[in-house]
């Protein structure tokens, strides 16, 4: 899986894994990406990284890894900055938490991020949420 096909670029965003395969939290500030990735990580899952994440496009996909200044760290609003053990992953899907899901069975959507071409999702308004994103992980979705 080593070569590059494109440069890597560092992305405002959160990413958690759950083993090889990563969730990519993308969003403007506040608009809960290291929240959503602190609840994650609470039903097993690993950090990558949060507030920046390096995006390599590698033949196989999209490897995400930490930046060395950020690597094992996480914000916790209004608690303060926590230790976390960070992991490299393969990029699985994009969650945009800048937009909210309105359809009850959404149709497919895709996104392109450094020339890599992923499943896309909005942020639905759910406690079930973080539960949704997990099980898409580990098993996807139903056709």
């Amino acid at each position: 899986m080593g070569r590059l096909s494109h440069g890597s670029e560092t992305l405002h965003a959160s990413a958690v894994a759950f083993g090889p395969a990563a969730l990519l939290l993308t969003g403007h500030s506040g608009s809960g990406k290291s929240t959503l990735a602190l609840q994650l990580v609470g039903f097993g899952a690993s950090l990558v990284a949060d507030d920046r994440v390096v995006a390599t496009p590698r033949e196989g996909g999209l490897w995400l890894s930490p930046p060395d200044a950020i690597r094992d760290r996480i914000e916790a609003r209004h608690f303060g900055l926590l230790t976390c053990p960070a992991t490299s992953a393969w990029a699985r899907a994009v969650v945009d938490l800048d937009r909210t899901e309105t359809d009850r069975l959404p149709i497919a959507r895709e996104t392109v991020i450094a020339g890599v071409r992923l499943p896309a999702f909005r942020k639905v308004e759910s406690p079930a949420f973080p539960t949704m994103l997990m099980l898409y992980l580990k098993g996807g979705l139903l056709s």
